[in-house]
């Protein structure tokens, strides 16, 4: 029996980008973060050279361990990787991507329906770069999210990504239910479907825009048709 569902965030709860779509917003990312380097004291790096660099640390590391953003950011810019320079960097390097953000128009109608139905709700999501958790709490806060659900773990929060079984183990311990117990809703095949099963939950795939239409597993367009599916209607 279902106790629990647990979402991914980005594409599946709200709007961000799809993978190929990043190469704009890293630009726009490293501008940024790089007049703030230089508006701080510190000399920094040719722009031409941090998006050399930034392009290189466009990558997960292939056992899924999570790496911090501030990590990244120092070896960019030739930085300290410490102190309050570290933190403001990250929420700078992340403007570009919460100001595309947007809750899709189902989401909290969604959330309301399977908390009073009685299902507990977590948000369980990789956060690009391994983002500080903190600054997509706050996110989660603006978008009207956070309030809507028991838990959110984070990659940053466990220390692995997705689709590392650590994360939604640690997410559904964290609810107080069995694997078994849980659904997990995603638009990745591999991080969310392939993960999810993996971890021993029911997957189900979001597919929004229909990039998936042969995929042969559970599979909804809109979070309206996620109550039917539990209900098995």
């Amino acid at each position: 029996m279902t106790a629990a569902v647990l979402f991914d965030l980005g594409n599946t709860l709200a709007a961000y980008y799809q993978r190929e779509e990043f190469a704009p917003i890293l630009e726009r990312a490293i501008a940024r973060t790089l007049a703030q380097v230089r508006a701080a004291g510190f000399t920094g790096v040719a722009r031409d050279v941090a998006m050399t660099r930034a392009t290189a640390e466009n990558r997960e590391a292939a056992d899924f361990r999570c790496t911090p953003l501030a990590d990244r950011l120092a070896r960019i810019f030739d930085l300290p990787n410490e102190g309050e320079i570290g933190e403001a960097l990250c929420e700078t390097f992340l403007g570009p991507v919460f100001e595309i953000g947007k809750v899709y128009d189902d989401t909290h109608a969604a959330l309301e329906l399977l908390r009073s139905q009685g299902y507990r709700t977590a948000v369980v999501s990789n956060s690009p770069w391994g983002s500080p958790a903190a600054l997509w709490r706050k996110e989660l806060k603006r978008l009207g999210i956070a309030g809507l659900v028991d838990a959110v773990v984070l990659c940053g929060d466990v220390g692995w990504r997705k689709p590392s079984r650590r994360i939604f183990d640690h997410a559904r311990k964290r609810l107080g239910v069995a694997s078994e117990q849980c659904v997990f809703v995603g638009d990745d095949l591999e991080w969310d479907v392939a993960g999810g099963a993996a971890a021993g939950m029911r997957a189900v795939l979001i597919d929004r825009d229909g990039r998936h239409a042969d995929f042969e597993g559970a599979r909804i367009r809109s979070l309206h048709e996620l109550l039917p599916l539990l209900e098995g209607r």
